[in-house]
C-alpha cells in the first residue's frame, strides 16, 4: 500500500469538502485493519477448472482474451503477492466443485460464460494458471488482476498485475502459441479472437472517491481523459500484436456499490446513517461511459480491419437496483458475504457468514457481482454485441 503525506493549503471554502476527503480515507483504513485481523490465512486451495468435453461449434471466434479487473479475472491474482485474492471461501462456493477459483465472486464470470456460449470451453482460465493445455491455450485465457484499473497507481496500490504486464503477458503468450500452433494460425487465432476490456472502476474508487490521491492532481473530467487516454494506449498495443475484434465495457454503478453506500453513510450530509445510492458518483460513471462511447467510435474510424462494441453495464445494473424482483433478487444493497457492506477480498472469509441462497442477491461482497448478476450482463453483451462479431 502506498501510503502519501500531503501538505496543502486551501482556502476556507474547501475545507469543508477537503474534510469530507479525511473522513473517507479514515474509514476506509479503519474497515480494512479491524477486519483483517478476521482474515484466516488461507491455504492456496483453487478449484480445478470444470472440462468441456463437447466439440466447439463452428464460429468466427475461436479465441476469448480478457484485459483488466476483477470482472474478468478467473485467478490470476492466485499467483502473485497480493491481498487481493479470491482463493478462499466463501468464494467459489457455487463454482463447479465448490471451492475456491480464485474469482472474485461465488461462482462464474461474464468470461466463463462468454467462452461456454462460444462453445469454446466451460470456463476461461487464468493466464498464470501453472500447466494449462494447448487446447486451453489456444482458445483463449484472462490477463485480468483484480484490484487494477488503467492508471498504473492503481495496480501500485493494490499490488496487482497493471495493464501493461497483462499486454507483456499477451506477448508472452503469442510466444508459446506459435511453438504450439505455428505463426500463421496463431496470427489467424489473434485476428479472430475476441478481446474483451474492462477496468476504471477501482481507479476511480480508490484513487478518486475513498482514496483521493489523484484529486490533487486532476479534476474529475480531467481525470476521466487520462484514464480513457490509458485505454486507448492498451487497445493501441494489442492492435499493433494483431487483435482485431474488440469489446469494451463501460463502468458500472459506482455509487451503489455496498461499499460505496456504506461510505456515503457516514459522511456529514442530509443522507448521513442513509445507505443509498451516492447520486454524484452515478453521475459521474454516465459522463464517463459516454466519453468512452466517443473513444470507441473514434477506434472503429481510425483502426482499420478491426471492429469495436460497447458493452453497457451501468443500464442493466441500475435496472437490477430499481427493479430487483424482475431479475429475482431480494437484497440489491449490500453483499452475501459477512454483512454485505464492507467485506471483499481477504475481508470475506470463511469466518465470517454467508447468505444462504446467492442468486437472490445482486452483489456477492462489498464490490462484486454476483454469478446471477453475471449471468444476465453475459446475457444482455451475447443477445446485443455478440451478433456483430458472428456475422
Amino acid at each position: 500500500m502506498c501510503v502519501y503525506t500531503l501538505q496543502l493549503h486551501f482556502l476556507p471554502q474547501q475545507k469543508n469538502k477537503m474534510k469530507d476527503k479525511t473522513m473517507n480515507i479514515f474509514f476506509f483504513f479503519f474497515f480494512t485493519c479491524f477486519f483483517s485481523i478476521l482474515s484466516p490465512l488461507n491455504a492456496r486451495n483453487v478449484s480445478p477448472l470444470p472440462s468441456f468435453s463437447g466439440s466447439a461449434p463452428q464460429n468466427r471466434i475461436p479465441a476469448v482474451y480478457a484485459f483488466g479487473d476483477s470482472t474478468l479475472d478467473s485467478g490470476n491474482n492466485d499467483y502473485i503477492t497480493t491481498l487481493f485474492t479470491g482463493d478462499h471461501l466463501p468464494y467459489g462456493r457455487d463454482f463447479p466443485g465448490h471451492a475456491a477459483s480464485g474469482r472474485f465472486t461465488n461462482g462464474r464470470l461474464t468470461g466463463d460464460f462468454l467462452v461456454s456460449y462460444l462453445g469454446l470451453k466451460r470456463a476461461l482460465p487464468p493466464y498464470l494458471a501453472p500447466k494449462l493445455s494447448d487446447q486451453e491455450l489456444l482458445s483463449g485465457v484472462s490477463f485480468a488482476s483484480a484490484g487494477t484499473g488503467f492508471d498504473e497507481l492503481t495496480a501500485q496500490t493494490a499490488s496487482v498485475i497493471n495493464m501493461d504486464t497483462q499486454i507483456r503477458y499477451f506477448r508472452e503468450y503469442l510466444g508459446k502459441i506459435n511453438k504450439t500452433a505455428g505463426a500463421e494460425k496463431s496470427a489467424e487465432i489473434i485476428k479472430n479472437g475476441l478481446f474483451v476490456i474492462s477496468a476504471g472502476t477501482n481507479d476511480m474508487v480508490f484513487n478518486y472517491y475513498d482514496l483521493p490521491l489523484r484529486t490533487v492532481q486532476y479534476s474529475l473530467p480531467e481525470y476521466h481523459d487520462f484514464l480513457l487516454h490509458r485505454l486507448e494506449n492498451v487497445v493501441q498495443k494489442l492492435h499493433f500484436l494483431g487483435a482485431r475484434k474488440f469489446v469494451i465495457s463501460g463502468m458500472p454503478p459506482i455509487g451503489c456499490l455496498p461499499v460505496q453506500r456504506t461510505i456515503g453513510s457516514l459522511l456529514p450530509g442530509q443522507h448521513i446513517l442513509q445507505r443509498i445510492c451516492t447520486e454524484k458518483q452515478n453521475l459521474d460513471t454516465q459522463a464517463y461511459n459516454q466519453k468512452l462511447q466517443n473513444l470507441i467510435q473514434r477506434f472503429q474510424a481510425t483502426l482499420s480491419g478491426s471492429i469495436f462494441a460497447y458493452t453497457d453495464c451501468y443500464g442493466p445494473m441500475m435496472d437490477m437496483v430499481n427493479n430487483p424482483s424482475k431479475y429475482g433478487f431480494e437484497v440489491t444493497g449490500q453483499g452475501c458475504c459477512g454483512t454485505g457492506m464492507i467485506e471483499m477480498g481477504f475481508l470475506c472469509s470463511g469466518l465470517l457468514p454467508a447468505c444462504s441462497d446467492a442468486s437472490k442477491y445482486m452483489f456477492w461482497d462489498a464490490v462484486h457481482p454476483t454469478e446471477a448478476t453475471y449471468r444476465t450482463l453475459a446475457s444482455i453483451l451475447q443477445q446485443s454485441v455478440l451478433p456483430r462479431f458472428l456475422v
